[in-house]
């Protein structure tokens, strides 16, 4: 996928102000509009401006895109980090437009379906927010008050993009999954005048654990093992998120195996499992006792690691 650089279309420094994105917009609009451009290409480029400028244009998007900073050199392959747009409080309606480009889709197009998620517009009632947060996996664990601190990008009196903190204490429901929304009633923009206040949806997602992976409501733990362990069977101690147990390898595991702990997961409704996919550890041969004990190995069990490739042992 493409970078775009919508600094670059628009032909806008990075710190533009707003009045400038806007006049910027205005000028290639009229020089590229289908209806009387001469420009060969200029659909193209009118769809390209506008949609830069429906970035530029929003304080939310303008700072969660410059997050990317300057993207990748031309002609390298991008795809948006898995933290992108994280700790952002967004507002209003997501643009839709199918003649958008697939980088924009891939950074707006989810967003802009969840936040028609109440189906239009209500009088008297506040536009929803949304955010996406990154939780550590204790929180869905265990559950209990997490703070949350949210950037609101907003413009100052001089049109510059600036933000502003909003902090909350937020109930993590226990056995919440990634990509699942915690509703907080009334935290979204107030109606002018007398009205309800929307609400702010945060969708969550988990930071990426030391020791385990999130699949799902599963989880996953690479266990090394020595050869004789795996060849021989053993009782190893493996932590697990609700402490160490003594997990019994079966003689014969190979690497790959996976063994399974039933509802050892994320404790959602049902729970997950707790997945362990055991890991072949080689003790070093960096001394001559270690070199002699790998040879009588060698020696005493007569073995073709490539004999299903029909080939012999070097």
């Amino acid at each position: 996928m493409e970078f775009k650089d919508y600094y670059k279309v628009m032909g806008v420094a990075r710190d533009a102000t707003e009045a400038q994105i806007k006049q910027a917009y205005r000028k290639l609009a009229r020089k590229y509009h289908p209806d009387v451009s001469k420009e060969k290409d200029a659909e193209a480029r009118f769809k390209e401006v506008g949609e830069a400028y429906e970035v530029l244009k929003s304080p939310e998007k303008r700072a969660a895109y410059d997050q990317l900073g300057k993207g990748p050199r031309p002609g390298e392959d991008f795809r948006p980090p898995p933290d992108w747009g994280a700790g952002f409080e967004f507002s209003g309606a997501g643009a839709r437009d199918s003649d958008y480009s697939d980088f924009f889709e891939a950074l707006f197009g989810a967003r802009a379906g969840a936040d028609n998620r109440r189906g239009g517009f209500h009088p008297g009632r506040g536009e929803d927010h949304h955010a996406k947060v990154l939780l550590d996996l204790d929180a869905t664990l265990h559950g209990g008050t997490r703070q949350l601190s949210l950037r609101v990008p907003e413009i100052d009196a001089e049109g510059r993009l600036v933000s502003k903190e909003r902090v909350l204490n937020v109930q993590v429901p226990k056995g919440i999954l990634p990509g699942q929304h915690i509703r907080l009633a009334g935290q979204g923009a107030r109606p002018p005048g007398e009205g309800t206040p929307g609400d702010l949806f945060i969708e969550v997602e988990f930071q990426p654990h030391p020791l385990y992976r999130i699949d799902g409501r599963d989880l996953y733990l690479d266990l090394p093992v020595a050869p004789w362990e795996a060849a021989l069977g053993v009782a190893a101690k493996t932590p697990t998120p609700n402490g160490t147990v003594d997990l019994k390898i079966p003689p014969g595991s190979h690497a790959g195996t996976k063994l399974r702990l039933k509802g050892r997961g994320i404790p959602a409704s049902p729970p997950g499992d707790f997945y362990v996919i055991l890991q072949i550890a080689l003790p070093p041969a960096d001394d001559d006792e270690a070199k002699a004990a790998y040879a009588a190995m060698a020696a005493a069990m007569p073995f073709n690691p490539r004999a299903n490739l029909g080939v012999q042992p070097s």
